[in-house]
């Protein structure tokens, strides 16, 4: 079991809005790049910045789970922190969803590490159906 979550909504701000976008833009900016290891200056100083924050204090729940407990800027910094860590591990596993109408990016956590799509139920099924389709219609 590895479930995170908090207990109750933390009640953001307009500002914690804003930094929470922030913190997103970067991220999706960074995993694009992680394969290559070669980072925007621009998002790694949003990163950084946010992940420099105190993080939230995790707590062990009576079932196993994992909550989280602070306020919303500091679940962000732990949110950065996780990022940081996981861009700093080698980005070689991190994928973007080969889907054309999809921008979900995943750790392939694969054997064989050639994960395309960022779910089988959504993204590949399609893909598959989609080729299915095509490879009957031309037959």
């Amino acid at each position: 079991r590895s479930a995170t979550a908090t207990r109750r909504p933390p009640g953001a701000t307009a500002a914690d809005v804003g930094i929470a976008r922030e913190l997103r833009e970067a991220i999706f900016v960074l995993a694009g790049e992680a394969r290559t290891a070669s980072f925007d200056a621009a998002a790694r100083a949003v990163l950084n910045r946010i992940a420099a924050e105190p993080p939230a204090a995790p707590m062990l729940l009576a079932n196993g789970d994992v909550a989280l407990r602070g306020p919303v800027r500091s679940l962000l910094a732990a949110l950065a922190q996780d990022a940081v860590r996981l861009f700093g591990a080698g980005g070689e596993r991190i994928r973007q969803c080969e889907s054309p109408t999809c921008s979900i990016f995943f750790v392939d956590a694969s054997r064989s590490g050639r994960r395309r799509w960022c779910s089988m139920a959504a993204c590949g099924n399609k893909a598959k159906v989609s080729a299915l389709r095509a490879r009957r219609s031309g037959a």
